[in-house]
């Protein structure tokens, strides 16, 4: 209800302050205005448009989609925006509100969970029961961690974006394809290491968003808490489960993902004398990769090299 109330407040003091102020289809410099609601769609439309574009990321490095209320200032970019791109899952409940409030009839919307076939969230063998989950089936949201659900997404940004700015549609459908191809070579990569390993399983300590990755490549997973999770601490018997699992099975790495603490997965390896390793969810990244220019694919490329030694 806080946040409801919140973003209401937000969206009248918006609206009051843009009365009378008209729409500007591109900025200032002439290129057009992109604006994503988090890192995976942020890149594969910087990848598109280079330099010729102006963008724009909501959810800010290190930010945490699960808990993000927009400013004032992000629901300007919003309705300033020549092209939106946001996913459409739970996280994004926010976004409808926004959209019925502001004007967008210059703005194309892309919601990219429509472009992709779609798992429910599940709940696996060992899991922690989120306290906050009231039983109903969710759209698992985390639909970039499959690199073919990213060439199916990189597509549709593409093609919005050619038709607002359709004078440079030839440098980025020529970009587009060249970062396809780099796509599905990560693809052909990921299904080399897991023909050619002994194992088919992964265990996280940590919470779990990469259910689309798992089954790409046909993977089982164990982990402590599902994608969206707002637990941070397991029960001990969630804990003793997967420590279980991970002597029993032989498996030499315990995985978190980015942004973590890391301390349940670091509890887990130092019980079964195991290693623990980050595997990238891409959803976002710390402030100093941001400014070092790491992209979905460097941190897909680098989930190869630590795919190899889990599942050997």
């Amino acid at each position: 209800m806080k946040k409801i109330l919140s973003l209401l407040l937000i969206t009248a003091v918006v609206l009051l302050s843009l009365g009378g102020c008209a729409k500007n289809s591109t900025a200032d410099n002439g290129k057009i205005n992109i604006v994503s609601t988090i890192f995976p769609q942020y890149d594969f439309a910087r990848q598109i448009v280079g330099q010729k574009a102006n963008l724009k990321m909501l959810i800010a490095p290190a930010g945490e989609s699960h808990t993000y209320e927009p400013t004032p200032q992000d629901i300007i970019s919003i309705e300033e925006a020549d092209i939106f791109l946001y996913i459409g899952g739970e996280s994004d409940e926010w976004v409808n509100g926004i959209l019925d409030s502001v004007d967008t009839k210059k703005t194309r919307i892309v919601r990219l969970i429509d472009c992709v076939s779609t798992f429910d969230e599940e709940t696996v063998e060992g899991m922690e029961q989120d306290k906050n989950d009231t039983g109903e089936k969710e759209i698992d949201e985390h639909i970039w961690t499959s690199p073919k659900n990213a060439v199916a997404m990189v597509k549709v940004i593409s093609e919005a974006i050619c038709q607002a700015d359709g004078k440079n549609a030839e440098t980025y459908r020529s970009n587009t394809e060249s970062y396809i191809k780099q796509l599905e070579s990560l693809d052909k990569q990921f299904r080399t290491v897991v023909e050619g390993a002994k194992r088919k399983e992964l265990i996280f300590g940590d919470r779990f968003p990469l259910r689309y990755f798992t089954e790409e490549y046909q993977l089982k997973y164990y982990a402590v808490f599902p994608g969206c999770s707002s637990e941070t601490e397991p029960s001990a018997a969630t804990v003793a489960f997967i420590t279980d699992k991970v002597k029993k099975d032989k498996v030499p790495v315990v995985l978190k993902i980015e942004l973590s603490n890391g301390t349940v997965a670091e509890t887990i390896a130092k019980e079964t004398n195991t290693k623990v390793m980050t595997f990238y969810s891409c959803h976002n990244l710390s402030k100093e990769q941001f400014e070092n220019g790491e992209t979905y694919l460097s941190m897909m490329t680098e989930n190869i090299s630590t795919l190899k030694q889990a599942l050997n």
